[in-house]
């Protein structure tokens, strides 16, 4: 399978594939595709995987696409401004994504619920109890809000986010919560009361727009119900 990734505030990934070669996907992202392109709706695992997905964001059933008769070609867009990234899975190189971040991938990516293990860090750190792991063997496409930033962490290297910017980062990375400093940093400051702790080793990405954000700046300009 070959792709490409085109577009900046609405990127799509183009994959071009080989007879016989499948792609799956969420509902709803397959943009464009060619004639020969054979979708099959699918538990993809059965239904203990499926409530797996559910609960880290994704949809029980997942599309199937397989190229019949000869090459085929398939696109995936994002449903979000932001951006689409590649990443390779295999043995040492399993990853943590934010919730519903999972796009599309090859066969062999195994997408299931990954829980933290640390009860103050879902409550308060702002990217909740439950995220999704990424495992298995092959190519997988992540959506993110906004510009993606990259961060590579040495063992012990820590660096401080706020809630919400976390897009994903190397399940060798360990996430905790850390307390603003100062009544009047946390009562004037607009930051809140925690921010997020990500300790390497591994490598993060960082989103520049997650979509909570975005939601609490259209707010005021919502109307409200009159009694």
């Amino acid at each position: 399978m070959k792709y490409e990734i085109k577009g900046d505030t609405l990127p799509v990934v183009i994959c071009h594939l080989e007879a016989g070669e499948r792609m799956i996907t969420e509902r709803g992202s397959m943009a464009w595709m060619s004639p020969n392109m054979k979708m099959e709706t699918s538990t993809n695992g059965g239904f203990g995987k499926a409530f797996g997905r559910m609960f880290s964001g994704e949809a029980m059933f997942q599309n199937i696409y397989t190229a019949q008769g000869g090459n085929g070609l398939i696109a995936f867009a994002s449903s979000f401004p932001g951006s689409i990234k590649a990443f390779e899975i295999g043995p040492g190189q399993e990853y943590i994504f934010q919730k519903k971040a999972f796009l599309a991938g090859e066969p062999g990516v195994n997408i299931s619920v990954h829980f933290h293990k640390k009860v103050a860090s879902g409550l308060f750190g702002g990217e909740g109890f439950i995220l999704q792991k990424v495992s298995g063997n092959g190519i997988v496409f992540a959506e993110f809000d906004g510009h993606v930033v990259e961060y590579e962490l040495q063992s012990g290297q820590q660096i401080v986010i706020d809630s919400g910017y976390l897009a994903a980062m190397s399940v060798t990375c360990q996430m905790d919560i850390q307390t603003v400093p100062g009544l009047k940093n946390i009562v004037f400051g607009g930051e809140g009361l925690f921010n997020t702790v990500i300790t390497g080793p591994g490598h993060v990405w960082l989103q520049t727009m997650p979509i909570s954000s975005v939601a609490d700046s259209l707010r005021p300009y919502f109307p409200t119900s009159s009694k």
